[in-house]
Protein backbone atom coordinates (compact mmCIF):
# COMPACT_ATOMS: atom_id res chain seq x y z
CA UNK A 1 0.00 0.00 0.00
CA UNK A 2 1.25 3.52 -0.76
CA UNK A 3 2.29 5.15 2.38
CA UNK A 4 1.20 8.73 0.41
CA UNK A 5 -2.03 7.05 -0.99
CA UNK A 6 -3.41 5.67 2.30
CA UNK A 7 -3.91 8.58 4.33
CA UNK A 8 -7.19 9.79 4.28
CA UNK A 9 -7.51 13.83 3.69
CA UNK A 10 -9.19 15.38 6.66
CA UNK A 11 -11.51 18.51 5.34
CA UNK A 12 -11.05 21.81 7.25
CA UNK A 13 -14.21 23.64 8.36
CA UNK A 14 -15.99 25.62 5.25
CA UNK A 15 -14.88 23.11 2.40
CA UNK A 16 -17.03 21.35 0.40
CA UNK A 17 -16.13 18.48 -1.86
CA UNK A 18 -18.23 17.07 -4.74
CA UNK A 19 -17.26 14.19 -6.44
CA UNK A 20 -18.88 12.53 -9.49
CA UNK A 21 -17.05 9.65 -10.69
CA UNK A 22 -13.82 10.85 -12.02
CA UNK A 23 -14.40 14.49 -11.22
CA UNK A 24 -13.56 16.40 -8.10
CA UNK A 25 -15.00 20.19 -7.02
CA UNK A 26 -13.82 21.62 -4.10
CA UNK A 27 -15.24 24.55 -2.86
CA UNK A 28 -13.70 26.48 0.04
CA UNK A 29 -13.67 30.41 1.61
CA UNK A 30 -10.42 31.08 -1.12
CA UNK A 31 -12.20 29.75 -4.12
CA UNK A 32 -13.35 26.62 -6.10
CA UNK A 33 -11.13 24.00 -8.13
CA UNK A 34 -12.26 21.27 -10.35
CA UNK A 35 -9.68 18.37 -11.08
CA UNK A 36 -10.69 15.11 -13.23
CA UNK A 37 -9.17 11.81 -12.24
CA UNK A 38 -8.05 8.46 -13.51
CA UNK A 39 -11.15 6.24 -14.11
CA UNK A 40 -9.32 3.19 -12.25
CA UNK A 41 -8.88 5.61 -8.97
CA UNK A 42 -11.72 5.05 -6.57
CA UNK A 43 -12.35 8.81 -4.43
CA UNK A 44 -14.96 8.21 -1.82
CA UNK A 45 -16.00 10.86 1.06
CA UNK A 46 -16.64 9.22 4.44
CA UNK A 47 -17.21 11.20 7.71
CA UNK A 48 -15.52 14.61 6.66
CA UNK A 49 -12.45 12.53 5.00
CA UNK A 50 -11.58 12.33 1.36
CA UNK A 51 -9.88 8.34 0.92
CA UNK A 52 -8.63 7.37 -2.23
CA UNK A 53 -8.34 3.73 -3.04
CA UNK A 54 -6.78 1.60 -5.89
CA UNK A 55 -8.26 -1.45 -7.54
CA UNK A 56 -4.57 -3.62 -7.30
CA UNK A 57 -1.12 -3.70 -7.20
CA UNK A 58 -0.51 -2.37 -10.53
CA UNK A 59 3.07 -0.59 -11.31
CA UNK A 60 0.54 2.75 -12.77
CA UNK A 61 -2.42 2.07 -10.15
CA UNK A 62 0.44 2.27 -7.38
CA UNK A 63 1.88 5.73 -9.16
CA UNK A 64 -1.85 6.86 -9.55
CA UNK A 65 -2.70 6.02 -6.03
CA UNK A 66 -0.11 8.67 -4.20
CA UNK A 67 -0.32 11.42 -7.39
CA UNK A 68 -4.16 11.64 -6.78
CA UNK A 69 -3.82 11.69 -3.01
CA UNK A 70 -1.57 14.68 -2.95
CA UNK A 71 -3.59 16.41 -5.44
CA UNK A 72 -6.37 16.23 -3.78
CA UNK A 73 -4.85 17.37 -0.53
CA UNK A 74 -3.24 20.43 -2.82
CA UNK A 75 -6.84 20.90 -3.97
CA UNK A 76 -8.05 21.32 -0.54
CA UNK A 77 -5.43 23.30 1.39
CA UNK A 78 -5.50 25.74 -1.58
CA UNK A 79 -8.80 26.45 -1.09
CA UNK A 80 -8.55 26.91 2.90
CA UNK A 81 -5.43 29.11 2.76
CA UNK A 82 -4.23 28.94 -0.55
CA UNK A 83 -0.65 28.75 -2.20
CA UNK A 84 2.16 31.80 -2.13
CA UNK A 85 5.50 31.98 -3.40
CA UNK A 86 7.85 34.68 -3.20
CA UNK A 87 10.25 35.90 -5.14
CA UNK A 88 13.86 38.52 -4.72
CA UNK A 89 15.43 40.44 -7.48
CA UNK A 90 18.99 41.43 -6.59
CA UNK A 91 21.09 43.43 -9.01
CA UNK A 92 22.17 46.93 -9.33
CA UNK A 93 19.34 48.30 -11.55
CA UNK A 94 17.51 45.30 -10.97
CA UNK A 95 13.53 46.43 -9.81
CA UNK A 96 9.91 46.01 -10.08
CA UNK A 97 6.91 47.83 -10.61
CA UNK A 98 3.24 47.42 -10.43
CA UNK A 99 1.28 47.99 -13.54
CA UNK A 100 -2.55 47.25 -12.92
CA UNK A 101 -2.86 43.73 -12.53
CA UNK A 102 0.55 43.30 -14.59
CA UNK A 103 4.26 43.89 -13.19
CA UNK A 104 7.05 45.17 -14.89
CA UNK A 105 10.35 43.62 -14.58
CA UNK A 106 13.77 45.56 -14.51
CA UNK A 107 15.94 43.28 -14.72
CA UNK A 108 19.49 43.97 -16.55
CA UNK A 109 18.04 44.15 -20.00
CA UNK A 110 17.74 47.34 -22.25
CA UNK A 111 14.25 46.94 -21.96
CA UNK A 112 11.64 46.92 -19.54
CA UNK A 113 9.83 43.17 -19.28
CA UNK A 114 5.90 43.23 -18.34
CA UNK A 115 4.62 40.14 -16.70
CA UNK A 116 0.65 38.93 -16.97
CA UNK A 117 -0.68 36.64 -14.11
CA UNK A 118 -2.02 33.60 -15.18
CA UNK A 119 -5.77 33.21 -14.48
CA UNK A 120 -6.30 32.74 -10.34
CA UNK A 121 -3.18 34.03 -9.92
CA UNK A 122 -2.40 37.20 -7.98
CA UNK A 123 0.95 38.98 -8.17
CA UNK A 124 2.29 41.84 -6.03
CA UNK A 125 5.24 43.51 -4.75
CA UNK A 126 6.87 44.89 -1.62
CA UNK A 127 9.09 47.23 -1.85
CA UNK A 128 10.99 47.34 -5.34
CA UNK A 129 12.98 44.25 -5.70
CA UNK A 130 10.13 41.48 -3.66
CA UNK A 131 7.39 40.10 -5.38
CA UNK A 132 4.68 37.84 -3.71
CA UNK A 133 2.39 34.99 -5.96
CA UNK A 134 -0.94 34.18 -4.43
CA UNK A 135 -3.25 31.72 -5.79
CA UNK A 136 -5.33 28.85 -4.60
CA UNK A 137 -3.78 26.36 -7.39
CA UNK A 138 -0.24 25.18 -6.30
CA UNK A 139 0.18 24.02 -9.77
CA UNK A 140 -0.49 27.77 -11.14
CA UNK A 141 1.31 29.35 -8.53
CA UNK A 142 4.47 27.83 -8.79
CA UNK A 143 4.58 27.84 -12.87
CA UNK A 144 4.20 31.63 -12.52
CA UNK A 145 7.13 32.00 -10.04
CA UNK A 146 9.51 29.43 -12.37
CA UNK A 147 8.33 31.96 -15.32
CA UNK A 148 9.17 35.00 -13.76
CA UNK A 149 12.43 33.52 -12.11
CA UNK A 150 13.41 32.39 -15.99
CA UNK A 151 12.98 36.03 -16.75
CA UNK A 152 16.45 36.90 -15.55
CA UNK A 153 17.82 33.36 -13.41
CA UNK A 154 20.86 34.20 -10.98
CA UNK A 155 24.07 34.54 -12.59
CA UNK A 156 26.48 32.15 -11.03
CA UNK A 157 28.79 34.39 -10.69
CA UNK A 158 28.20 37.56 -9.60
CA UNK A 159 24.53 36.52 -8.21
CA UNK A 160 22.68 38.97 -10.01
CA UNK A 161 18.94 38.10 -11.03
CA UNK A 162 15.56 36.55 -9.83
CA UNK A 163 16.00 34.13 -7.12
CA UNK A 164 13.55 32.27 -4.63
CA UNK A 165 12.99 34.23 -1.41
CA UNK A 166 15.17 32.26 0.75
CA UNK A 167 17.46 30.65 -2.64
CA UNK A 168 21.08 29.97 -1.76
CA UNK A 169 22.91 30.47 -4.94
CA UNK A 170 26.38 29.13 -4.83
CA UNK A 171 28.93 31.58 -6.46
CA UNK A 172 31.51 30.20 -8.86
CA UNK A 173 35.11 31.67 -8.66
CA UNK A 174 35.80 33.92 -11.37
CA UNK A 175 39.24 34.46 -13.61
CA UNK A 176 42.04 34.05 -11.24
CA UNK A 177 45.99 34.35 -11.54
CA UNK A 178 45.72 37.02 -14.15
CA UNK A 179 49.53 38.37 -14.98
CA UNK A 180 51.03 39.66 -12.19
CA UNK A 181 53.85 40.61 -14.16
CA UNK A 182 54.89 39.93 -17.68
CA UNK A 183 56.49 37.01 -19.12
CA UNK A 184 59.57 37.50 -20.40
Amino acid sequence: MSRIGRLPITLPPGVKVDIKENEVSVTGPRGKLTRTFHLDMKITLTDGKIVVTRPDDEREHRALHGLTRALLANMVAGVSAGFEKNLEMSGVGYRVEKSGNNIVLRAGFSHTVEVTPKYGVTLSIDGTTKIKITGVDKEAVGEMAAEIRGVHPPDAYKGKGIRYAGEVVKLKPGKTGKAIGSKA
